[in-house]
């Protein structure tokens, strides 16, 4: 099984180069975040994938978040369902049988620092209530969070910059410690410059100073099947990369 996560900045900003993104990998589900779209804005080369069951989450230009499941893989129409503790369009998620797969956003933290923190609480809950059902749980997106210090590049590390407090880290590892592995990190355990998020200016991403934001997570026994989980940091003009993981499921 091949999931997609992305931040796309826009999806009729990057509506072609998601179609060719798309096209290329062939993800057996596609969790997207910051569509910035209403339902009705969607350009309609997207808006139905003949080979998806297809879920646009959005209000406007602003925020927003999508989920896209393959026909040949999930034949019977998943349930797509928000949480409770959904807000500003920013969580998706699918069933289909006991295997569970969200597209999150969660929100930055600038403007309502609090907010973002009981989001994040909120995360741990879900991740634990789903857990104790015995559900597979695949959680991805742009969580906005640098879990560990060497998730930010130290050109980038400032000890006051949210997305780096040690309380965001911190509920970070709580929503880890519900039975769910950083899959990213799990397979490149050694790499200090894997970052998914760089600043638009300067030539960030070109140097590669960056944050890493985007994860998948998994619980335990879908990590134990994973083959790959790769920053396609070559793709599109959006701030953030694709995150692509497979998993022999």
């Amino acid at each position: 099984m091949k999931i997609g996560t992305w931040n796309v900045n826009g999806i009729r900003a990057r509506e072609a180069q998601f179609r060719e993104w798309l096209e290329r990998e062939k993800p057996d589900a596609v969790c997207l975040q910051e569509i910035k779209a209403g339902p009705l804005q969607i350009p309609p080369p997207v808006s139905e994938l003949a080979d998806y069951w297809c879920y646009w989450y959005g209000l406007g230009g602003y925020s927003g978040v999508a989920l896209h499941m393959r026909k040949d893989r999930f034949p019977e129409k998943p349930v797509f369902c928000h949480p409770s503790f959904d807000h500003e369009n920013r969580i998706v998620a699918a069933c289909s049988g006991d295997l569970t797969i969200a597209s999150i956003y969660v929100p930055n933290g600038g403007k309502d620092f609090p907010a973002k923190m009981r989001f994040l609480k909120a995360m741990e809950e879900y991740a634990a209530e789903e857990h104790g059902k015995g559900h597979k749980l695949i959680l991805c997106g742009d969580l906005n969070v640098a879990h560990k210090e060497r998730d930010v590049h130290p050109k980038e590390r400032k000890p006051n910059a949210i997305g780096q407090l040690p309380e965001e880290r911190e509920q970070f590892s709580k929503i880890l410690s519900r039975g769910l592995v950083d899959v990213g990190r799990a397979m490149d355990p050694n790499n200090d410059n894997l970052f998914t998020w760089w600043a638009p200016w300067r030539n960030m991403r070109q140097r590669n100073i960056g944050w890493r934001l985007d994860y998948i997570l998994t619980t335990e026994s879908i990590a134990q099947k994973t083959s790959e989980c790769r920053v396609q940091a070559e793709v599109g003009t959006s701030d953030h990369a694709p995150v692509l993981g497979i998993f022999d499921i």
